[in-house]
């Protein structure tokens, strides 16, 4: 996907990986995809062994202390990192992981505010405390579970964050009646045809009254959010 016109976007994502093959795809499709044609945002995926050491283009070392597993070396990272410091200011540095803040709804609205990101998706054991001690401005998780790397959870703040950006979708409303926008689940919803193996739409949303109609949204909605996620309620 070529760069969008800086003057033309609304945001700029920058996202450091140590496999940008399984990012590439998901962002040349859907809603990733029109939102960059439409200038929406700007992606832009860093292949971390662009900056790796030595003939093999080494990103990751034993870990001092002795244990399993591998560690993201500072040096690479700080490599990117700085680069693209040097040409422009960034918002937020995001480190992915599972000890970090729990995404919400309420973070993606206000990541979307943000001009300049850069997302750090980590890999192996881990990478080196003194990056996330130097850089990192923010560490987000996407739920308490360990995956192989940052690179699916970066796909998913990706997509919360820019589906909520001027020009992104084609109906700018459906982003702002998902579930968690006013900390309710969303309400049920139905379509053609009205009648479905003896299953039939609540009569109330063929009616045409569009007042009644919201309500009745707001109520199913409230009960939904009381029976799977009261403790949104609190």
């Amino acid at each position: 996907m070529e760069p969008t016109k800086a003057r033309e976007r609304w945001m700029r994502v920058d996202i450091i990986t140590a496999v940008p093959q399984l990012i590439t795809p998901v962002i040349e499709a859907s809603i990733l995809k029109r939102a960059q044609e439409a200038g929406a945002v700007e992606i832009v995926v860093h292949n971390l062994h662009d900056d790796g050491l030595g003939n093999y283009s080494q990103i990751d070392d034993i870990p001092f202390g002795g244990g399993a597993g591998m560690i993201l070396r500072c040096e690479p990272v700080f490599a990117c990192v700085e680069r693209l410091q040097a040409e422009r200011e960034y918002d937020d540095i995001i480190f992915l992981t599972p000890d970090g803040e729990r995404f919400t709804q309420s973070i993606a609205n206000e990541l979307s505010l943000k001009r300049n990101i850069i997302m750090l998706a980590g890999h192996y054991k881990g990478i080196d405390q003194r990056i996330r001690d130097v850089l990192v401005t923010r560490e987000i998780s996407i739920g308490d579970y360990v995956l192989t790397g940052g690179e699916l959870p970066a796909l998913v703040l990706l997509d919360a964050i820019v589906r909520l950006l001027p020009g992104a979708m084609s109906d700018s409303e459906s982003a702002l009646l998902d579930s968690f926008q006013s900390d309710l689940l969303d309400a049920p919803h139905y379509t053609r045809p009205a009648e479905f193996r003896g299953n039939a739409v609540p009569e109330i949303l063929l009616s045409g009254d569009h007042k009644r109609i919201a309500a009745w949204r707001e109520a199913t909605a409230l009960k939904k959010t009381q029976e799977r996620r009261p403790d949104l309620l609190a």
